[in-house]
């Protein structure tokens, strides 16, 4: 990894090049890389954690004085909830997996001696602009390394301290091996966003990890292909049959696990037939852990005389613009539906497309939510903290995706490879094939792969 000062337009000629010669290497080079990384990281770790400390100290204080919001500070805490440790193994994770590169997806039999193929391939160059979360650096860079493409990081002033200290050790590990160092740079010029942005002819990918007005500030400043979410506004719809254990179960760890992911829960639905016996414990399950539930009228009417006194204050009115909100904390908003069809109108009108859930006990009625929902990832009776490269068995993710073209929901290697067709001959061309006198026709015979 180079920690560069250079000009954007310098770094993105430096990562096109690098990408080339990245995009050549065996598996087995790639894969040492990432041992590399690996080692070098554990080796420093508490080098880089006595920096993420120095990060989260000011970033601490700004939140304070309100320049900061908390849910970022949440992000950059490098050594929060096992955070460290999973940065680590997913670096080891991804070097495990198959490789993405090369792998045959189409074989055809156009004529005799003529055979086309489709085969998988690195994009190219990513350029990665996040904030705060420090691990961002070690994931992309994994996940750059083993697909073949080249990656620029440019992170947010929040986390200097702790992606200069990554930078160092991988730039230090990738020394060792045959990847280019300036295939994975980290640019600190200030002010270099927009310049970057710019560098159509160098740059194949932007992925931008932030807050929405950052996704949006970039989706709309570059001609980039832009992969990403500009919101995690997930739901869960609480149906009338569903287990009552399962569904407090699954409402807290949807909401409390860690508030400020993107795949925490942000809005409740309930059906009213369920108000009676079904909200009331998982009301008190989530006030319990801290929640404080926003309600619509007949949610509030429903659990108040329920709860006991002390967890009364955890109850507030809704107001409409709770519903477009991605609270990032303890607040969940919760509107009450007559049944299934009005709860998915909700959400494909207010959510964000990230990941929504149904908890029900009856499968036609999943079946039919997750056909109706338009969201990448769609659930039955199951956490929307699920949404995660590392627990799809990705290794780790650059990020998490709402479009609907290429990659979506959580993006591993295989949202970092496009494909390109081979066509093997012996002489042929086209004026040989077509209909009437001496031409003959194709054979298309489809091979197996």
């Amino acid at each position: 990894m180079s920690l560069t000062n250079a000009s954007p337009v310098d770094a993105a000629k430096a990562a096109n090049g690098a990408s080339r010669i990245l995009a050549t290497l065996p598996a087995s080079a790639r894969n040492d890389a990432l041992t590399a990384i690996h080692a070098g990281l554990a080796e420093a770790r508490d080098e880089i954690l006595a920096a993420n400390a120095r990060d989260l100290e000011l970033a601490r204080v700004a939140a304070e004085s309100g320049q900061l919001s908390q849910s970022l500070v949440s992000r950059l805490d490098l050594g929060k909830k096992g955070k460290w440790e999973d940065m680590l193994k997913g670096i080891l994770d991804v070097r495990d997996l198959e490789d993405p590169v090369g792998q045959i997806t189409l074989r055809t039999k156009l004529d005799d001696g003529l055979e086309l193929t489709r085969v998988t391939c690195p994009i190219g160059v990513l350029l990665i602009i996040f904030e705060a979360r420090p691990e961002v650096i070690a994931n992309i860079a994994s996940l750059a390394v083993k697909s073949g493409n080249a990656a620029i990081l440019k992170g947010g002033k929040e986390s200097t301290e702790s992606f200069v200290a990554i930078s160092k050790v991988i730039s230090a590990a990738l020394e060792k091996t045959q990847v280019p160092n300036d295939a994975i740079q980290l640019v600190t010029t200030r002010d270099a966003i927009q310049q970057l942005l710019d560098q159509d002819r160098y740059i194949d990918l932007v992925i931008p990890r932030g807050s929405n007005e950052l996704v949006r500030h970039i989706k709309s400043n570059t001609k980039i292909p832009v992969l990403g979410h500009a919101d995690g506004l997930c739901s869960i719809f609480l149906e009338q049959s569903a287990d009552p254990n399962m569904a407090a179960e699954i409402l807290v760890d949807s909401k409390t696990s860690y508030p400020a992911a993107c795949n925490s829960l942000e809005t409740l639905l309930i059906q009213e037939s369920a108000l009676e016996s079904l909200w009331p414990g998982a009301a008190e399950a989530l006030i319990a852990k801290g929640v404080t539930i926003r309600c619509d009228a007949k949610a509030k009417a429903a659990i108040t005389s329920k709860i006991s006194s002390d967890l009364s204050s955890k109850i507030e009115d809704v107001q409409d613009s709770d519903f477009d909100t991605e609270f990032l904390n303890l607040t969940l908003a919760v509107k009450t539906v007559s049944g299934l069809d009005e709860a998915v109108a909700h959400i494909n009108v207010h959510g964000s497309g990230h990941t929504d859930a149904i908890l029900t006990s009856s499968s036609e009625l999943a079946e039919k939510f997750m056909s109706s929902v338009i969201a990448a990832g769609v659930y039955w009776n199951a956490s929307t903290r699920f949404a995660d490269g590392m627990r799809y068995g990705f290794g780790t993710e650059v990020g998490i995706s709402t479009n609907k073209i290429h990659a979506r929901g959580p993006v591993g290697l295989d949202g970092l490879t496009t494909y390109m067709y081979k066509l093997r001959g012996q002489g042929h061309v086209t004026a040989t094939y077509g209909e009437g006198p001496g031409k003959k026709p194709f054979k298309h015979e489809k091979l197996t792969l």
